[in-house]
Formats: structure tokens, sequence, C-alpha cells
């Protein structure tokens, strides 16, 4: 069971494409059905017209089926489809999804059937509601409080019985995670560690502290990989019967699991695909938009990424927690590029997708540390250009202290252009000679603070006084420095393409932003 909207999302990427009826998305899918070669009405939610590509002949199949959604391969495609299949649909109450023909009905049907059939959804984001009728059926048999975790402690379902729960399991499952506290007690008896290394379960002793009653842990696991685990709470260590169910119930989770991650991933991977077209530059930029879901308006890119001991894993987990939830409950939508994380985010506002950034960091580990940049609002077709807005924000902000704001490049752009300016001088690109390199080295040989006094003197517009404040001087200092150095080399300060040209020269070899 999923809404028509997620199957929309993910059929966008193999050229499908809903016609008129967009208040149909939230309908929930639950079956599927193909015509019936007696010619009897197919029974199901969403109908493949397998057999026809008139698109009037589809919509009086699903009409007659009473089906919420009918998929078709039309013989022509184009505009005039499109405007068919919308009044077709509208007439009928029926939504007309269209197909491209070179796709194969084998290859629709697989997908199809995976996602409405396989896949289920909670109002938490991807993840089977199968795993709270198993977590229920476990409570029953065993007789304790079950919950089910993935491995990185966030609770995916748990039974609806809490008279065998325990303050410990309540502030889990309010809180969605095992709390920090409860994690380090169970790093610090290896709880952790021996669930990794064992299929067998694990006993936890009480512990009236930590309002822990005693339980048991065993991990859902898909040959090598640990998918997560499940709990049962329990007096004792489980033995005979109660000791088989939940060995089996951990074998029949992983199993959920992983169906559920085959659907999320190919998901991601759609996602992914169409925001990597947008951000590389394409012709049909404005359709991409649609079949992600995404109004056509002003959009911000935020480039992303996240580092800890192992960059590769904190990136998958960046990426992860981006793209978890439905589309039509997400602001944005992600893609992985190299080692960056893209998300092109509606936002007018730079507060928007910094609002975005904090609420990505608060899921990741605490360990994670998280590096941002945003680009100035773009239009759809200015995204290529955007992204690189992003990426010099983002190294802007990599070079910056913690704590720093991640900036957006519509109110930092000068950061930005002092950035290029410093890194053409590293590259030897500034001139050698003139009066800033004169300077230069002369305040290297002899100690003076010629380039600090033109630098206060030239931003100052040549106002002695506010630049004696600022260097902390007498206006006269400041006055026999400027003669000492015109005296060293011609400074032209009358000339404003030269005093122009030192402040550039100036900024170029300056060592921080000034911001």
């Amino acid at each position: 069971m999923i809404t028509l909207d997620r199957l929309v999302n993910v059929l966008g990427g193999y050229g499908v494409r809903l016609c008129g009826r967009p208040e149909a998305r939230s309908a929930w899918l639950r079956s599927v059905a193909m015509p019936d070669a007696t010619g009897r009405p197919a029974a199901g939610d969403l109908l493949l017209a397998v057999g026809t590509t008139s698109i009037a002949e589809a919509v009086q199949w699903a009409a007659a089926s009473r089906a919420t959604a009918v998929l078709v391969r039309p013989a022509g495609n184009g505009a005039d489809a499109e405007r068919d299949a919308a009044a077709l649909g509208d007439r009928h109450g029926v939504a007309v999804l269209l197909a491209d023909p070179a796709v194969s009905w084998s290859q629709l049907a697989g997908v199809v059937y995976g996602l409405v059939l396989e896949s289920r959804e909670t109002a938490s984001g991807r993840g089977p509601t199968d795993l709270f009728a198993l977590a229920d059926s476990l409570a029953d048999v065993i007789g304790g409080a079950v919950t089910i975790e993935d491995r990185h402690s966030r609770v995916l379902a748990y039974s609806r019985s809490q008279q065998a729960g325990d303050p410990a399991r309540l502030e889990t499952i309010l809180a969605r995670r095992v709390p920090d506290r409860l994690r380090e007690l169970f790093q610090q008896r290896g709880v952790f560690a021996r669930l990794a290394a064992t299929d067998e379960p694990v006993f936890v002793p009480a512990d009236a502290e930590h309002g822990l009653t005693g339980r048991m842990a065993v991990a859902a696991r898909a040959g090598r990989e640990l998918l997560g685990w499940v709990w049962v709470t329990c007096e004792r260590p489980l033995t005979g019967a109660h000791l088989r169910a939940l060995a089996d119930g951990a074998r029949t989770v992983a199993l959920h699991l992983l169906r559920s991650r085959a659907s999320a991933d190919l998901e991601r991977q759609v996602e992914s695909d169409l925001v990597i077209r947008l951000l590389e530059g394409s012709s049909d930029a404005e359709t991409v938009i649609s079949r992600l879901g995404l109004a056509p308006q002003p959009m911000r890119v935020v480039a992303v990424r996240a580092h800890t001991s192992d960059r590769h894993a904190a990136l998958l987990l960046a990426f992860e927690q981006a793209t978890t939830g439905f589309g039509w409950s997400r602001p944005g939508r992600s893609a992985l590029l190299g080692d960056t994380l893209y998300t092109v985010i509606p936002a007018e506002q730079a507060g928007t997708a910094r609002q975005w950034i904090t609420a990505l960091h608060r899921e990741l580990p605490a360990q994670v540390r998280v590096a941002a940049g945003i680009s100035a609002p773009a239009e759809v077709a200015e995204l290529p250009a955007a992204r690189q807005e992003a990426d010099e924000c983002l190294a802007l902000h990599e070079s910056a202290g913690l704590g720093a704001v991640p900036p957006a490049y519509d109110e930092s752009w000068d950061d930005i252009l002092l950035r290029r300016l410093r890194a053409a001088s590293r590259t030897g690109r500034t001139p050698a000679r003139g009066p800033v390199s004169t300077l230069l080295r002369h305040d290297t040989s002899h100690g003076t603070r010629f380039v600090a006094t033109l630098r206060a003197w030239l931003m100052n517009q040549g106002d002695l006084a506010l630049a004696a404040e600022q260097l902390g001087v007498h206006p006269n200092t400041v006055r026999n420095r400027l003669r000492k150095m015109d005296e060293l080399v011609p400074l032209d300060l009358n000339d404003g393409r030269k005093r122009l040209a030192m402040i550039i020269m100036l900024a170029a070899v300056e060592d921080e932003p000034r911001h």
C-alpha cells in the first residue's frame, strides 16, 4: 500500500507522467490488476492497461473496474495524448498515467508490483507497517513488549501492549530512538559488540537507575550485514519456544527491512538521477522539476559535506536522512555527486535553507560534523550556475571556524570574490612588481607597517582620522607613513584607477576574509 504520489515520483524515472487530477496524488493504492482475458472487469486500485494502446479504452476499463488510476502505453506520445488523457480522466474520475512506449510492460509491472504490494508506509517515513504487526505477534507469543530498531538505534516499530514495558522503553519510543545515556550503558556492557558478533540473542540484566527492566536483544541480519535488532522485555533469559520465536522473528524482520530498503533505494536512485540532470543542465528542466514534484519557482542549491572518522559513511548517512520521508513531505530533492550531497530546495530566503541544514545535522550522529554552502535564488535553467555558487560557499564554510553559519552566495558574494583573488595570488598570477608588491617586501625586510597603513587609508576613502583609529595610531603617523611610502615607490594616490588597482591587489594578498 502506497500513495499514488509516491508511485508517480518513482515511475517518473521511467518516463511515466500523471495527466491531470493532481488531487488524486494523495489516494492510497492497495492492489494492482490487469485486464481479464475473459473480458470481465479486473478489480484493483491501479489497473495496468496491458493489451491496448488506446487511452479511451484504458480509461473505460479502469472506470468499469472502479480503479483509482490506470497506467497505459498510448500509441501516440505528446501534448495531444496528455490533453486527451486529462480530459478522459476527469470525465470518468480516473487518474491516467501515460508510459513511454519504449519501456516494456514487464519492466513497468515489476516496479509497480514491487512498490504497491511489497512496500509499506508509515507516518514517519519509509518503513513497512507490517513490522508493527510483527512486533505485536512477537509480543503475544513471548509475553514481553517488543521494539524493532535499525542499526543506528532508531525505532522502526513497536508492539501495542505497554503493560510489559518500562520507563526506558517508553522514552525510546517517544524519542523515536534510543537515548544517548542508554546507548552508552549498552556500549559499556558490550551489548552492541555481542550483537554485532553473533546471531544468538543477548540478555541485558535490569538496571533500576536507568529505568530498565531485563530484556533480550537479537540482531536482524542479512548474510553478514547487520540491518537492525529486535528487543523484548523479560525478567530472565528466554528459553525454549520463546527463544526460538525471537530468533525466527529477527529473520522475518531482516526480510522486511531488505524489501523496504530495496523500495527506498529505487526511489532514491530515481530522485538522484533527476536532480543530477538539473545540476548539470537539462534541456527539459521544467519537465524534470515537475517529475520531482516541485513547483517551478525560485530555488536554492545546498551543497553539504559530512565529516567523521569514516567520511563515506557520514555522507551516506546524510543522503539517507535527506531523502527519508515521502516526496510531498520533504521540502527539497537530493543527489550524491562525488563527496558532496546536493539538495535543490524551494527558498527565497537563505534562512529556509539554513533551517533545512540544521534539521539534517540534528538527525545525524553527534560526532558527525557538517559543512554547507547555499546558492543564491535561481530559476530552473540557472541551477547549474547555482551549483557552482553552492560549491564556493561550501569551501568558504569549510575554511571557517567551528560554529560559523553556512554562507549563502547572495549574502557572501564579496567573500567569494576575495577568495578567488587570493587563490589567483597564490598561483603567482598577481604582479610581482608594483606598489603593493614593493611595500610587502619592504615590510618583510624592515618590519614596517606600510601595507596595513595603505589598506586602512584606501578602505576609509582617504580619511586620515578613520584610518588612524583603525590602526590605533595618530593621524600624523598615517600621514608620515604615506609620505615615506611615496618616496619608496610612486603611489599616485590621486589617480582613481591606481587606487582601485591597489585595493584589488591588497584584497588578493589578504590572508583572511573580512567577515
